[in-house]
């Protein structure tokens, strides 16, 4: 998934204009109102980037979210646009295989785009392992990945294209119920397509 430099150059150089921006995550948050979530929950967007979905959970009564990225830079601009907003917001900047993250503390673990860089199997496992630890018992997950014909690297990097039922074995079938999985074609900015994969779990193991 490589380091921080790197993907404050991304968003450094480019801020919004990166393949997978999307004015509004709206698949993430149809999935996420189809949850169920009592008011008051609390979420983690892993990868958040500079993306609004801290926003709309915000807007919809989420008590608090947590938005851990590598870049400092795509954080500092998430910081900037919530203004006094920012207080219900915990900023975690961090590989988020490594980073201390507190126990059970979160009922939503959202990931759009960040799983499929983690080409590494040690470190799928120990991603697993913090949703394990991080959520709470009975808590959602919510992970979207390239799907069997999206890209095969994105930012220079390569990535690992799951189908649903590759993407919830790899999280682990006895740990995680899947509640429904979606496709998704993604157009960038440019207009190329690129073909997400969605998954929604309850953790039975949390």
């Amino acid at each position: 998934m490589t380091g921080s430099d790197h993907w404050d150059g991304v968003y450094g150089s480019k801020g919004d204009d990166v393949s997978w921006f999307q004015p509004t995550l709206e698949r993430s948050l149809a999935i996420i109102d189809g949850l169920g979530l009592p008011a008051g929950s609390s979420a983690i967007d892993v990868g958040a980037g500079s993306s609004t979905l801290v926003d709309d959970l915000l807007d919809r009564g989420f008590g608090a979210v947590a938005v851990a990225d590598l870049s400092q830079v795509a954080l500092d601009l998430i910081r900037a646009r919530l203004g006094e907003r920012v207080r219900q917001v915990s900023m975690i900047v961090g590989d988020i295989t490594r980073v201390q993250l507190p126990d059970n503390a979160y009922d939503l673990w959202h990931d759009r785009a960040v799983f499929h860089f983690l080409t590494d199997p040690a470190a799928r496992a120990t991603y697993i392992r913090q949703v394990l630890r991080a959520l709470r018992p009975g808590g959602r997950v919510v992970v979207a990945t390239f799907g069997p014909q999206g890209p095969e690297r994105c930012s220079g990097l390569l990535t690992q294209r799951y189908d649903e039922g590759t993407l919830h074995s790899t999280f682990g079938e006895d740990a995680f119920t899947m509640i429904g999985h979606e496709r998704e074609v993604h157009r960038t900015p440019w207009g190329a397509e690129q073909e997400f994969v969605y998954c929604y779990f309850r953790c039975e193991a949390c």
